[in-house]
């Protein structure tokens, strides 16, 4: 078997160590990001959601349940992440302007500071290791 680049192991121990140690179990992460990191959907959820609303894009309920493929959860398991998270104060849910029959998400104050604070903990720590 061929041996493998010393740099490149160092690289993956590098990244294994942030995402475990520091996105993963950091006992500093807030309630916010725990809910999220809970499983894969949820995470995928966070993720997509926030890139969205830092674009600037409107997000209905069904942009919403659309923006993690369905093979990561139902439609009823989509749309009850969406109304935990609403029921948890870490998204915002309101009538539409235009239409009062939609729904429109937007993450509360609490959510964009723990996801901004996580975000540079996050990047601080990958930037050291390399």
């Amino acid at each position: 078997m061929k041996s493998l680049d010393k740099k490149l192991i160092q690289n993956a121990k590098g990244l294994i160590s942030t995402v475990v140690d520091v996105a993963i179990d950091n006992p500093n992460n807030p309630d916010s990001m725990n809910f999220f990191q809970a499983d894969t959907y949820r995470f995928y959820f966070l993720m997509s959601f926030m890139k969205e609303f830092f674009e600037g894009n409107e997000i209905s309920q069904e942009y919403a349940i659309s923006l993690v493929p369905k093979k990561y959860a139902s439609r009823i398991k989509r749309l009850q992440i969406l109304k935990q998270s609403v029921k948890l104060n870490y998204i915002i849910e309101s009538d539409s302007k235009v239409d009062r029959r939609r729904r429109i998400y937007k993450p509360s104050k609490i959510l964009i500071d723990d996801f901004l604070k996580y975000a540079d903990v996050v990047n601080s720590s990958i930037s050291k290791t390399i």
